[in-house]
């Protein structure tokens, strides 16, 4: 049996050095110090010294090192503060003035897509917003799972979640787990590979990531493929994000949309959810 994927978050510490988070990131993304040296224009030996402390990183090295290593916009504000510079990303809430274009967008969006379901994910699967036609899609759904915030990793792998009532249980499983495999490796969350050993121990989920990817050759696209009371329904799923987002928030949302794959359930969304 194939070992499960290795996720090794980022050590939490109290008061973080810049060198050590540095070296992390570093080591995350399986760069050498050489490497890395040259494609940013400092020395390696440079490099050396910032890791271990002997030489103050300026602002500017920082942020060019945080490109180089493709650190998110939350994780590049850690390290600017452990190395005792201001926060260069602001954080605000999607309800704040401020970020009112960004809001508005996100609700046309939205209801531009009806009748067919879509909804906003912030970085660990928390749904922000929804537009109507989710709503009708979870009979069923144990109450406690419809709690905020709702998570979509266990909406929808939970046995009093989604999951019974998934049809092609195994592939969709996959796609979620791999899916917050990579988002875990690229941050280094502690959250997420918290999240990612929770759903591992749901039932089949393990089972479902450790398996060998084999690709199928008779869909394009995997379908989602949901019993409902109305009728299955076979949907396509297209996962978007902001373009060169320059604030944490809006860099961590994406917008989930689903398509109809075939007519039937074309038919049955537009009744579940009717459009004025």
């Amino acid at each position: 049996m194939r070992s499960p994927p290795t996720v090794t978050p980022l050590a939490p510490a109290d008061n973080p050095q810049v060198g050590d988070l540095l070296r992390e990131w570093r080591r995350l993304r399986g760069r050498s110090q050489l490497d890395l040296a040259l494609d940013t224009g400092v020395s390696a030996r440079h490099l050396s010294f910032v890791e271990t402390g002997r030489s103050q990183p300026s602002r500017r090295l920082l942020l060019a090192l945080a490109d180089q290593l493709d650190v998110p916009l939350r994780e590049r504000n850690a390290l600017l503060l452990a190395a005792g510079y201001a926060p260069a990303y602001t954080e605000t809430g999607l309800d704040s003035a401020q970020s009112r274009a960004i809001s508005d967008a996100l609700e046309r969006l939205l209801a531009g897509h009806e009748p067919y379901p879509a909804l906003v994910l912030d970085r660990c699967g928390d749904v922000v917003r929804t537009n109507n036609a989710i709503a009708p899609l979870l009979v069923d759904v144990d109450a406690a799972l419809l709690a905020q915030p709702i998570n979509v990793y266990r909406l929808s792998l939970r046995p009093d979640g989604l999951a019974p009532r998934i049809r092609n249980r195994d592939d969709w499983t996959a796609h979620l787990g791999h899916r917050l495999t990579r988002l875990a490796r690229l941050t280094g969350d502690p959250k997420l590979a918290d999240l990612l050993a929770e759903i591992r121990r749901y039932p089949g989920v393990a089972a479902a990531l450790d398996r060998p990817y084999e690709a199928s050759s008779r869909e394009l696209l995997l379908t989602l493929k949901l019993a409902h009371p109305a009728g299955e329904l076979h949907l396509h799923s297209t996962v978007t994000s902001f373009g060169s987002p320059n604030d944490v928030t809006v860099a961590e949302l994406a917008v989930e949309s689903f398509f109809p794959a075939d007519q039937q359930t074309r038919q049955i969304l537009h009744r579940l959810t009717p459009t004025g």
